[in-house]
């Protein structure tokens, strides 16, 4: 089940070792310039401590703690989006991924000895799990006029970069699994060649992708809850329930003013019917 324990024949363990050495200094470095050029480090401390100024109260430890706890689950089960089928493309994708990563490591570093059959059922299953999850967005979800509404074959370089190559590194890894487990070897080393330009756009262009967006999301989403907790409400006005009191009126003299002194209830809103976007 290890597909590169019959290509170490060819290409010694050591190239195959060195490779993922240097992908994981690509992400690291294009992550770091990422965080230079956008200037994502300083925007979040610069914005918690104008927030912390127009908190009405001090959250303690505890608080924060299971703030990022919550934050955490929120972001291992997807939680920011409201349609359930983008929840579970989403979920294929990034628990995909990981096992794919992982276990290739596992399996390139296991060599020239054996690696166990579970390893290599687990790279198989990551790989197809993205694909799976991938097609389900690029070719169901991506094209809804409900959502985005773009056609399957438009293709946008920068904004589609990492999909495409994260698409394209699963699909030809595992077509080159299959080719190489039945002995079509001139195809095989095709499919290998595109596993291997797929995988090393993916990590060497993270500064251009939208690959390190992974490592902003969880940051962004525990200071909205910090901020919805302590009161500062990231600089937003508070929602009122009651439009007509004496203290909103007060507050908000536009309310009265072109909605009467009882405004009505204006209902649901976006909320009215159940999810069907992202």
């Amino acid at each position: 089940m290890n597909p590169f324990a019959e290509l170490s024949a060819t290409i010694p363990p050591s190239i195959m070792q060195l490779y993922v050495v240097l992908m994981i200094l690509l992400v690291i470095s294009g992550t770091l310039l990422d965080i230079m050029h956008k200037k994502s480090a300083q925007y979040f401390f610069e914005k918690g401590q104008t927030l912390k100024k127009l908190a009405k109260r001090e959250l303690s430890g505890g608080e924060k703690i299971s703030i990022a706890l919550a934050t955490l689950v929120e972001v291992l089960t997807s939680g920011e989006f409201d349609n359930p089928d983008r929840r579970k493309s989403h979920l294929m994708l990034m628990y995909g991924f990981i096992v794919f990563v992982v276990t290739t490591a596992l399996l390139i570093f296991g060599l020239p000895g054996h690696s166990s059959f579970l390893t290599g059922l687990l790279w198989h299953l990551g790989a197809l799990s993205v694909c799976v999850g991938g097609y389900w967005f690029w070719f169901k979800i991506r094209v809804d006029v409900r959502s985005e509404g773009h056609p399957w074959h438009d293709v946008h370089l920068l904004a589609d970069l990492f999909i495409v190559s994260l698409l394209l590194m699963t699909t030809f890894a595992l077509a080159w699994s299959v080719l190489q487990g039945i002995g079509l070897d001139t195809l095989a080393w095709i499919a290998f060649f595109i596993f291997i330009a797929a995988a090393t756009t993916l990590f060497g262009t993270v500064f251009w992708s939208k690959f390190a967006h992974m490592f902003y999301k969880p940051a962004a989403a525990f200071q909205k809850k910090i901020a919805k907790a302590d009161g500062s409400m990231d600089k937003l006005p508070e929602i009122p329930d009651d439009l007509s009191s004496p203290f909103v009126k007060e507050r908000y003299p536009d309310i009265p003013k072109y909605m009467g002194d009882t405004p009505p209830y204006m209902g649901l809103g976006i909320r009215r019917e159940t999810p069907t976007h992202f």
